[in-house]
């Protein structure tokens, strides 16, 4: 898939190479290198630098405006051979994006003497001297290998280098303060400007104003239209569809008119408690809608929550969501529906939700409804608008990146799954399954404070993930995943 508010990707290549290493060694290597991408995978992602090998600064800089000219957002530093630990860290300091490093293994027993590369030992040279000039760069986990070998790394690489490229070019958009009671959702501003990101807020007054202005817009009409074909019987509150229609251009113009000098938008929303008796209606679909576009939409101006949903748009090229980490699973369903046929504990499983915010094409079947909460203390007709049913099974990985609220970074990755067990309840809503979850819930999301919000990505992107929340800066020991019960957390009684 594909999404317009999402950057694509293009590599440029830079075979470097000591001057007392054969230069033959990094040409040959780095041909090798592109053919072996370009059979596998697509090759209009990566280009081929072939100005000259870099052993200099001066050739440094000649390989730095060739990769610029041909329009490369992101960077692959190929160790040839030992490579010349100035230049090529050079390299990465002046190359604005992404980057990777990346060297080459030995082919053959057959060729350790004129053809030994000892790039083995160069990338730790190369290591040392990025730290000290406070490059960061992306080193995987097997950094050395053959052709094909680092041709699955650089692939790897490409949807961390997509949401790289995206956190610098993107305006996260909100709209109102939080809903009272909902101080979890803080945003501390600064580490926002440290991803380059910008953020524009604004009062749900601008909003609304912008919303009437919008009263006659002779668009609705059409994405009407768009709308009854997408709800088909789901469509059980047609009389809603013109307001709906009316809020979905109103923020598509917003955006237009307000991303300035970015190239990408994430928006967080206000939603409640004055929001449905003011516009009549409630923006769930709507949020759907965008983010089913690409253009992540968070609830209860969740700004951290938006920011997660957007990295996750970059690194599965999919559609995601953002749900409550909501509500346990009873004991009957677990025993009726869940043991016996899956591999889970009854700790292991809970329920994912939220009001009506996941797009249509990750639900198993979904209609067009009120707020059922909402509905306890208001009259119905200003309730509708929210896209209810049972989320889709399969992998998911539910994820989070958020800033405490003194300023630092901190996430969380875990990779489990959506069962195909009927929720029988409302909302955007699935049953999840997530191994040693009862212990994660407790000694991560309640030990470190995070909010009730988590974002889900549909499939296993927890490599990516944690590889990308690393290079941006978390600290590893505020990196959390789901352990297995063989790896206590460090707050765990180990008494049981």
């Amino acid at each position: 898939m594909s999404f317009a508010n999402v950057p694509l990707v293009k590599v440029g290549i830079v075979a470097v190479s000591r001057d007392c290493f054969p230069e033959s060694l990094s040409v040959e290597r780095r041909k090798a290198l592109v053919a072996a991408y370009s059979e596998k995978y697509d090759p209009k992602e990566i280009y081929e630098c072939p100005v000259c090998i870099v052993e200099s600064e001066t050739q440094m800089v000649e390989a730095l405006q060739d990769i610029k000219k041909a329009g490369c957002n992101a960077l692959c530093v190929y160790l040839g051979n030992f490579g010349p630990e100035i230049s090529e860290t050079l390299l990465a300091k002046h190359f604005d994006g992404p980057k990777i490093f990346l060297a080459a293994a030995e082919e053959t027993q057959d060729s350790l003497l004129d053809g030994r590369g000892d790039a083995y030992c160069g990338l730790l040279n190369a290591s040392y001297n990025l730290r000290l000039r406070n490059v960061k760069a992306y080193i995987p986990e097997n950094p050395v290998g053959d052709a094909e070998d680092l041709a699955s790394e650089l692939h790897r690489f490409i949807p961390i280098a997509k949401a790289m490229i995206g956190l610098s070019e993107l305006k996260i958009i909100s709209f109102g303060p939080r809903p009272q009671n909902f101080l979890a959702c803080n945003a501390p501003i600064k580490q926002l400007y440290n991803l380059g990101v910008e953020i524009e807020e604004n009062s749900e007054l601008d909003l609304y104003e912008a919303f009437n202005k919008h009263a006659s817009d002779e668009r609705i009409d059409s994405v009407v239209k768009e709308m009854e074909e997408e709800l088909g019987a789901g469509n059980k509150k047609p009389e809603i569809l013109r307001k709906l229609a009316q809020y979905e251009l109103t923020l598509l113009d917003w955006i237009e008119a307000h991303k300035g000098y970015r190239k990408y938008v994430a928006i967080a929303g206000k939603c409640w408690p004055a929001f449905q008796t003011q516009f009549g209606f409630v923006p769930c679909y709507v949020n759907s809608r965008l983010t089913g576009r690409g253009i992540p939409v968070s609830c209860e101006v969740d700004i951290y929550g938006a920011l997660s949903e957007f990295i996750g748009t970059c690194i599965s090229d999919d559609v995601v969501t953002l749900l409550d980490i909501n509500n346990s699973v009873p004991k009957d369903m677990y025993r009726e529906s869940i043991e016996g046929r899956f591999n889970y504990k009854h700790s292991d499983t809970f329920m994912g939700f939220h009001c009506g915010n996941t797009c249509s094409s990750k639900m198993s079947s979904c209609e067009m409804r009120n707020q059922k909460i909402m509905a306890r203390s208001l009259p119905e007709e200003v309730t509708n608008g929210t896209l209810e049913g049972d989320i889709a099974p399969g992998d998911i990985t539910f994820y989070r990146l958020q800033s405490t609220s003194d300023g630092m970074l901190r996430a969380y990755v875990a990779e489990g799954e959506i069962l195909p067990v009927a929720t029988r309840s409302f909302g955007s809503i699935a049953v999840f399954a997530i191994p040693e979850m009862g212990r994660f819930y407790r000694h991560v999301l309640i030990e470190k404070n995070y909010p009730h919000h988590g974002a889900v990505a549909f499939g296993h992107y927890g490599r990516a993930l944690y590889d990308l929340f690393k290079y941006i800066g978390v600290p590893v020991e505020d990196l959390d995943y789901n352990q297995p019960s063989s790896l206590p957390y460090p707050t765990e009684n180990p008494f049981k």
